[in-house]
């Protein structure tokens, strides 16, 4: 009975937001499960164009975006639900890209293995960096994330297992449960594409529980939150945990994919671009980052041949989107039509 007028009132307090608007994106869900049927919509046309796409598009680039669009998705956990700005998330992508490519290469296990190794590395790593930083607010906050991102780039950089420079190459993919080979393009595509919509249903799931209320609640009045008894720290440490891991999980299907584990992935460029991706297609909305991460993969690939000029057309973009679409492209689809996706 306690929790039931915990989480109402933690309700109540997503509801009664006094902050920027949001859009429809924050409605309670009337459906079962806090699907509603322009969600569902939107999941299933999502499904059929990942089962579509392999006929018409590389494979490899349709799995580029869903290990982006999970990444963005986890980003978006922290930031469009909890309202934390962290400039650090490629601290955790690029340590589940590194412990999951030594685990499959060194020591040999299976891809969902080195998979659930390298998100427990990064949930770890998360749960650290939180609680070093979750007690801060705003810019301390973010800048404290940003330094402990760059000590985590160092560390990586030093580290003889990573082979500094060089990376971690030539990585095998392995076989799933030891049953079924995933060498081939075909048979990793389906691995990625039953992972990514596993981790889009459960971030779904997670943000609209009662956790998930509380977290909304956390967001848009704290102070009311912690009168109300909630502990806003210990929310906020589990939620950015969460969203650690699951950009872990990324990190290493990534590395999966590619056969490939960079500096890259735990550089400051990679922290901005999921901060583009998120803030492009909508923060605080399921679909958004996923919009956000098809987007802007599709710009690198299509604008590779101009090199360092891709980076001044995404910020064009960027500007763009910003001036014309306020809350995110699917956050304004979300405020003009009425609709919460």
């Amino acid at each position: 009975m306690q929790l039931s007028s915990q989480t109402s009132a933690a309700v109540d307090i997503a509801k009664a937001a006094s902050v920027a608007p949001r859009g429809s994106a924050d409605r309670p869900a009337k459906a079962q499960l806090g699907v509603n049927r322009s969600q569902l919509v939107a999941f299933i046309v999502m499904v059929a164009c990942i089962i579509m796409s392999p006929s018409v598009i590389y494979q490899t680039f349709v799995m580029k975006m869903m290990c982006y669009a999970l990444f963005a998705c986890a980003f978006n956990l922290v930031l469009g639900y909890v309202g934390l700005l962290s400039f650090g998330h490629a601290a955790f992508f690029g340590t589940g890209c590194y412990v999951g490519a030594w685990t499959a290469k060194t020591l040999g296990v299976g891809p969902e293995a080195s998979l659930c190794l390298g998100g427990a590395a990064g949930a770890a790593l998360g749960l650290a960096f939180g609680y070093i930083a979750i007690k801060r607010q705003g810019l301390y906050f973010a800048m404290i994330t940003l330094a402990l991102a760059q000590m985590t780039y160092f560390f990586f950089l030093q580290a003889p297992f990573t082979h500094g420079e060089d990376g971690i190459q030539q990585i095998p993919r392995g076989r799933l449960f030891g049953l079924v080979s995933l060498e081939s393009d075909g048979a990793m595509y389906w691995f990625v594409a039953v992972v990514f919509l596993g981790g889009l249903l459960f971030i779904h799931r997670t943000v609209h529980s009662p956790f998930g209320q509380v977290l909304r609640g956390i967001r848009e009045n704290e102070e009311r939150a912690i009168s109300l008894g909630y502990a806003s720290t210990s929310y906020k440490l589990i939620a950015f945990t969460l969203s650690a891991g699951l950009a872990a999980v990324a990190g290493a299907m990534k590395a999966l994919v590619f056969s490939l584990a960079t500096l890259n992935e735990v550089s400051m460029d990679t922290s901005s671009l999921v901060l583009l991706m998120a803030l492009l297609g909508g923060l605080g909305t399921m679909f958004g980052p996923v919009v956000g991460a098809m987007l802007v993969v599709v710009i690198e690939s299509e604008l590779a041949a101009l090199g360092s000029w891709v980076t001044i057309i995404q910020g064009l973009v960027f500007i763009g989107c910003v001036l014309t679409f306020k809350n995110g492209i699917v956050g304004e689809i979300n405020r003009r039509f009425d609709i919460r996706l």
